[in-house]
């Protein structure tokens, strides 16, 4: 019998072994009558079994020359799948992947979760990548822990371990944690540790720290006043805000042009700056927050996943407790009152500064008018961390 490819099964027993023939009979008869009877010539079918000797040249190579290119693998992965896709590829490229070494290298954008696709196995990878030294993974789990599970101690330590690696966003973080006295009360600030953060941070080039730290001097929060030098900070935050967006247009091809256009704002301030009274025609200044059209910042992250986790639930992090107004910032109240308010309209409230400047760029400048008094969701007037006239509490609108 011949199988679909022509090829006879193997013949069992006798003195061939293992050699596949057809010895088929067929009888042809001549027109005298003679008949004889011809054999088919033997058909051979290849050698079907593979020695099982032979090495594998995957296996011959050695971990560390794997653990080098996976490791420049995970570098550059663009996606959390760039990287998941190596790792079931097989098991032993699997338990390479896992090596604190790879994990340690791996891109920031590996870490890129949407809350909806949260689940025990994404906690665990990330503990994974923390545990290897990975610092941009301790700030996405810290954050995440402090804020989203209210585990605030390990939240915070997941921080502080990127931020001595110097993970600027990280320092930024722990900043406005101890400006607000998160996961305390009120008297867990600390305003001199907080502007400390702040200057790390800022001289590791993170710009809302810088316009943090301006804002802290202009004001005597946390540090002696000094207004030229605070307002020097200011100036300098926004022309770093300017150059990253331009570079960044250069290397995407939007034209220059379209950025460095001079559009006047839609609703004009009652009380404009002194550099703004000037302006009447096109033109560019330096500083983005006086109208130049520069497209709001990318959001990191981790603060993505806290606006996600939060809206999932319907934008509340529990009773009586506010978001920060500022879209891009994803940071939840961690008890009633924790943020300042706006000192005009008092309908917005920020965890920080530099959230309440980019905010107000964005879209709440057109938005703000003064009411006489401020009223709570409750229906009381505001008191406690939220008074009108507590201080701090109140922020002015620059």
């Amino acid at each position: 019998m011949r199988t679909r490819g022509g090829v006879c099964y193997p013949r069992v027993g006798g003195s061939g072994g293992g050699d596949v023939c057809c010895q088929r009979k067929r009888k042809k008869e001549f027109p005298g009558g003679e008949r004889t009877v011809c054999r088919k010539r033997n058909r051979f079918s290849p050698e079907t079994t593979t020695s099982s000797s032979a090495p594998d040249s995957f296996d011959a190579l050695p971990d560390d020359l794997l653990i080098l290119i996976l490791s420049k693998l995970s570098a550059t992965a663009n996606t959390p799948a760039d990287f998941i896709n190596v790792l079931i590829t097989c098991k032993r490229l699997n338990g390479l992947s896992l090596h604190s070494l790879v994990l340690s290298r791996a891109n920031p954008k590996a870490f890129i979760l949407k809350a909806k696709n949260w689940s025990e196995s994404a906690h665990r990878f990330l503990k994974l990548c923390a545990d290897a030294g990975n610092t941009e993974a301790c700030y996405t789990l810290g954050m995440i822990r402090f804020y989203c599970l209210q585990n605030r101690g390990s939240g915070a330590s997941l921080m502080a371990k990127a931020a001595i690696g110097s993970h600027a966003p990280a320092l930024y973080s722990l900043a406005v944690i101890q400006f607000n006295g998160s996961g305390g009360s009120k008297n867990d600030k600390d305003l001199r540790a907080g502007v400390a953060l702040c200057a790390r941070a800022a001289f590791l080039g993170h710009i809302d720290a810088l316009r943090e730290l301006g804002h802290c001097l202009q004001d005597g929060y946390g540090v002696r006043q000094n207004i030229t030098e605070g307002r020097r900070f200011l100036v300098q935050a926004n022309a770093r805000e300017l150059a990253a967006v331009l570079s960044s247009a250069a290397v995407s091809g939007v034209p220059m042009r379209q950025l460095l256009t001079w559009t006047p704002l839609p609703h004009p301030h009652p009380h404009p700056h002194p550099q703004l009274r000037h302006l009447t025609g096109s033109g560019c200044p330096l500083l983005s927050d006086f109208g130049c059209n520069v497209p709001a910042p990318e959001v990191h992250p981790a603060n993505g996943f806290l606006g996600e986790w939060f809206a999932a639930r319907n934008g509340s992090p529990g009773p009586g407790l506010r978001l920060c107004s500022h879209v891009g910032c994803g940071r939840p109240e961690t008890r009633r009152h924790e943020f300042r308010r706006c000192s005009v309209c008092g309908a917005v409230n920020y965890c920080s500064r530099a959230c309440q400047a980019l905010d107000w760029k964005l879209r709440h400048k057109a938005e703000c008018t003064a009411v006489e008094r401020w009223v709570d969701e409750e229906g009381e007037g505001a008191d406690g961390d939220g008074a009108v006239n507590g201080g701090d509490d109140v922020m002015a609108e620059s």
